[in-house]
């Protein structure tokens, strides 16, 4: 089923006295009004019905705006999205015109990427396309475009798109910066291809495809002399080039939070302005992303409560080194007896390889720098390959007794290292965030909630010039997180002098 019609302001409005409890605005210039956080589904996927479930939950209680794009989970997160607006539209919980949706397009990954190989090797290629590495290309060419909207209104399920943004277009910048060219040229270049883009967005305007077009950039509050800087200022004047005084550019997304701070207090406009303080003077909306995960350095940041169980103090390091070098001997019992297996040698070779997790540890385990960093390297790299290699030893037929003991052995070593490991890790995060709270609450006293997921909500929800909150909600519990803050009443905060205070914040 494909969903007509589109959101609009009455029906929008509507929500407002039917959700008392949840604050909206208005969406700038757009006239729609939206939940003051909006359900992020980077994560989502098709095979976890609990993320299904949590957009269902967030309708329900009043969240109104989805943003999503074609590279998230390969797409299926917009399947995801459509399958839950047809299920719901067509009992009567919600109509189609209370809802607005965001999708973005630029990047060719997974399948993308596949279509794009296939083009190359047809000879007719996307114009314009960024080779920015292994597995992943960048377009904003309106041949581009045009496939990858028809394909995100099938996902959805929908005949109109109400927003429709590029994704990260200053990958181009990237790659050029990376390429040698100077920046005057690459910004030149920058400028024709986002003018080229945003003409083929007000076709599809006119088509009905969408209703609104802006740009999702990571470099928009990035310094002005910057090489990947993006600017508002700049998108409007080009948006009025192509598309006159009536353009349909309404609407910016950027990453702002507690640790990056620089939407609110980076000058990067004419006249001294942020970009926050431009999109308010031109009526455009924006929406936030990353609110809960700050990327400092190469590091990320997950600003949110430790939920894990946690010792009181962490583990000492001779301790998890011991706990390693067990692990290590215990690997090395196994690939020895893999070699004695009368396998042929390529399998003992994958097969040894695959419990080898050890030298990673032993080498890096410190390195990893945050909790966020080390539960990504655990779960995709040391626990599949520990699994994989035990289970293929459990079923085969050639180990031995002795073998198979060993191996149960190995497994209880890997998971109390893994245990030291995530509660070093995890008893650094649990204080960071008692710090990050403090150091809010301090410096602005409006901010202080009980937990730093709502902290950080309320600090950008209430910052003038944001329109929505983009939240990761693949839980219910996290949703019920979101509509216990959107439920307390803020003022916005004129007064932005709480952000200079948390100039100084640090983090060890």
């Amino acid at each position: 089923m494909t969903l007509a019609h589109f959101a609009t302001p009455t029906a929008t409005a509507e929500l407002i006295h039917r959700y008392p409890p949840i604050t909206y605005q208005s969406l700038a210039d757009t006239g729609l009004w939206v939940s003051q956080a909006g359900f992020g589904s980077y994560r989502v996927d098709l095979a976890t019905a609990e993320h299904a479930a949590a957009l269902r939950h967030a309708l329900r209680h009043g969240l109104n705006l989805i943003d999503t794009s074609a590279t998230y989970t390969d797409g299926e997160a917009e399947q995801v999205i459509g399958a839950v607006l047809a299920e719901m539209v067509a009992t009567a919980e919600i109509s189609r015109e209370q809802v607005v949706i965001v999708s973005k397009a630029g990047y060719l990954q997974g399948q993308n990427y596949a279509l794009s190989q296939q083009r190359q090797a047809a000879g007719r290629p996307f114009p314009d396309l960024v080779p920015y590495g292994t597995g992943l290309e960048h377009c904003l060419h309106p041949e581009f475009l045009a496939d990858q909207l028809t394909r995100s209104l099938a996902r959805l399920g929908l005949e109109t798109l109400d927003i429709y943004l590029l994704h990260n277009p200053e990958y181009y910048l990237s790659y050029a910066k990376r390429m040698g060219v100077e920046a005057a040229e690459a910004h030149a270049e920058y400028e024709r291809r986002l003018a080229l883009a945003f003409a083929h967005l007000e076709q599809e305007v006119a088509a009905g495809r969408i209703r609104w077009y802006g740009v999702s950039s990571n470099t928009l509050p990035s310094p002005a002399g910057s090489y990947e800087h993006t600017s508002l200022a700049r998108l409007w004047a080009l948006a009025q080039a192509v598309g006159g005084p009536q353009h349909h550019l309404r609407v910016v997304q950027l990453p702002f939070n507690l640790l990056e701070r620089g939407a609110a207090v980076e000058p990067n406009q004419p006249h001294g302005r942020t970009t926050l303080a431009m999109a308010r003077a031109l009526g455009v909306a924006v929406l936030v992303n990353r609110p809960l995960n700050a990327i400092i350095g190469h590091n990320l940041v997950r600003l949110a409560e430790i939920t894990a169980d946690l010792p009181a103090l962490a583990p000492s390091m001779a301790a998890i080194a011991t706990a390693v070098a067990r692990v290590a001997d215990l690997e090395e019992q196994l690939q020895a007896g893999i070699f004695q297996m009368p396998l042929p040698f390529r399998t003992q070779q994958e097969f040894a390889a695959s419990l080898a997790a050890a030298r990673l540890l032993r080498q890096r385990w410190q390195g990893f720098g945050s909790l966020n960093n080390w539960e990504d390297v655990r779960e995709g790299y040391v626990l599949p390959r520990v699994v994989m290699g035990l289970a293929f030893l459990r079923r085969r037929p050639e180990s031995t007794a002795a073998l198979l003991a060993t191996g149960t052995e190995y497994e209880q070593a890997m998971t109390a290292a893994l245990a030291l490991i995530t509660a070093h890790y995890g008893v650094q995060a649990a204080a960071q965030v008692a710090h990050l709270k403090q150091v809010a609450a301090e410096a602005n006293p409006a901010w202080a909630t009980p937990t730093l997921s709502q902290t950080a909500v309320r600090l950008l929800r209430t910052t003038p010039g944001v329109s929505c909150v983009l939240v990761g909600m693949r839980h219910t519990r996290y949703v019920d997180d979101v509509l216990l803050e959107l439920a307390s009443p803020q003022p916005l905060n004129e007064d932005l002098r709480g952000f200079e205070n948390l100039t100084g914040l640090m983090l060890d």
